[in-house]
């Protein structure tokens, strides 16, 4: 199944010149969400993974599934006061300013074997504050997967000591 058919592209949002790859209709489709997720599964190669990160929001979607099929933990990595428990912060540049990330402090064990997934890789800000946060907790992280790499804004590089694997290249 090509579920490249079941991403949407959306010209100039959230801002003139961005295009938005949607994976609106892809989650609307069961078939299609299906062969995705068993193809991000695939992405692992079976490696020892013990949980699986996902970031805020549209990470979770398949982050909670790749959790399943490895049998791992998921853990959240959530925007400022999102989480409920005592949280480390991760700071991060965007190209129009400053964000942040948390996840609760126990989220993460040392020496937890651990997969970051996302739905897009951009400039790689945001996953590079990911992978800060996971470091932090003592987790080693054994690949960044994600569903969509963007690869013209180069955000791989910021990821360079990284394992990263993605189903789709843009």
């Amino acid at each position: 199944m090509d579920i490249e058919k079941y991403i949407r592209d959306i010209p100039d949002f959230p801002k003139k010149g961005v295009t938005f790859k949607d994976i609106t209709p892809l989650l609307s489709h069961p078939e299609a969400m299906e062969t995705c997720a068993q193809e991000l599964l695939r992405l692992t190669e079976s490696e020892k993974i013990n949980k699986v990160v996902g970031i805020e929001s549209r990470g979770f979607f398949f982050a909670t599934l790749l959790a399943q099929g490895l049998a791992a933990g998921f853990v959240p990595i959530r925007k400022p006061g999102k989480l409920p428990y005592a949280t480390l912060k991760q700071p991060y540049t965007l190209e129009y300013g400053m964000d942040a990330l948390e996840i609760h402090e126990d989220a993460i064990q040392k020496g937890d074997r651990v997969l970051l997934h996302d739905d897009v890789l951009a400039t790689g800000g945001t996953a590079q504050a990911a992978c800060r946060l996971i470091e932090q907790l003592g987790g080693e992280i054994v690949q960044c997967n994600f569903l969509i790499e963007l690869e013209f804004l180069k955000g791989a590089q910021k990821l360079r000591n990284y394992e990263i694997r993605s189903l789709l290249t843009y």
